[in-house]
């Protein structure tokens, strides 16, 4: 789930602008990130601008293959990020990097990224579910600009990327097991991104990870919905996300995102997805434990809770 503000329709920036980042020293980096609710920054941006940090201290011929964060503090989208790169291990085939994302001198978010080189080996992959292809369903912007229009106008994620909600019920999904709620998600930037640059593709993939795994964990308390966040009926927020890289894809083609959130409890909710290409291939896999907490209507007259 994820609201952005502000940018007008004019200044829209684009999906490579959304990660871009500043090296200030050795190490050492600076960025931006957008609001993903009022206020706080969007945690699918500081994790992708994170990775993005680590992957300049790595040589290229090491590909990332997968990410732990913690969501610490909530971030300012009004205030810079700085990240702070610690090259914790480069070994033969594997090199780690660990990331401290800080804002006045606190940290907001911490990473460990690990890099490897390719190699030959067996393959084998879970098989995609056959859903409608994003082509057969319905764009869904012009609803969210009908129905939100200030926000849609003040929000740049609508510009930079496209979605697609294939509806409960569609052909070819997998039927709901009891207490697994499941959402299927086809994701894309909306512009290209460079062909030669893996490291973008990765961690724009990153980014639309944490769209709306957050929302699978809610499902059973409402519909899922990406913009008017102020009428929610629950509080959501990542706690930590985690994401493995298994095989080259391409961030700005459709990818399948298939979600299901096996447990809610302890006012903790738990969603995984996997992320699948046009040709059926299981390109990546996510994990995220989010807050989830039911909002109750207040009592007229009754005291504020502290």
């Amino acid at each position: 789930m994820c609201r952005v503000t502000p940018s007008s329709p004019t200044d829209a920036p684009s999906f490579t602008d959304l990660l871009g980042i500043e090296e200030l020293d050795e190490n050492l980096f600076r960025g931006h990130c957008h609001a993903g609710a009022p206020l706080r920054a969007f945690g699918g941006q500081v994790a992708a601008q994170a990775l993005t940090s680590a992957g300049r201290t790595v040589e290229p011929a090491r590909r990332v293959h997968s990410l732990h964060g913690y969501f610490l503090r909530p971030g300012d989208p009004r205030r810079p990020i700085v990240y702070q790169v610690d090259r914790a291990r480069d070994g033969n085939s594997y090199a780690t990097r660990r990331v401290t994302a800080l804002q006045r001198g606190e940290a907001i978010f911490t990473m460990s990224a690990s890099f490897k080189r390719p190699e030959s080996a067996g393959d084998r992959q879970r098989t995609m579910p056959p859903v409608p292809g994003p082509e057969e369903l319905p764009d869904p912007y012009p609803a969210w600009q009908r129905d939100a229009p200030e926000e849609y106008e003040q929000s740049a994620i609508f510009r930079a990327l496209r979605m697609r909600f294939v509806p409960a019920g569609a052909p070819g999904l997998p039927p709901e097991l009891p207490g697994v709620p499941q959402q299927f998600v086809w994701l894309r930037t909306d512009a290209g991104l460079p062909a030669d640059d893996p490291l973008l593709q990765v961690c724009a993939l990153t980014y639309l990870s944490d769209l709306t795994l957050a929302s699978t964990t809610a499902l059973h308390l409402q519909p899922h919905r990406v913009h008017r966040v102020a009428e929610s009926r629950v509080a959501l927020a990542s706690l930590d996300h985690a994401m493995w890289f298994h095989r080259p894809f391409r961030a700005d083609e459709w990818l399948l995102f298939a979600q299901r959130s096996p447990s809610a409890s302890d006012g903790r909710g738990l969603a995984m997805g996997e992320f699948y290409d046009r040709d059926g291939t299981l390109v990546a896999s996510a994990v995220q434990e989010t807050l989830l907490r039911e909002l109750r209507p207040r009592v007229p007259g009754a005291p504020k809770s502290a």
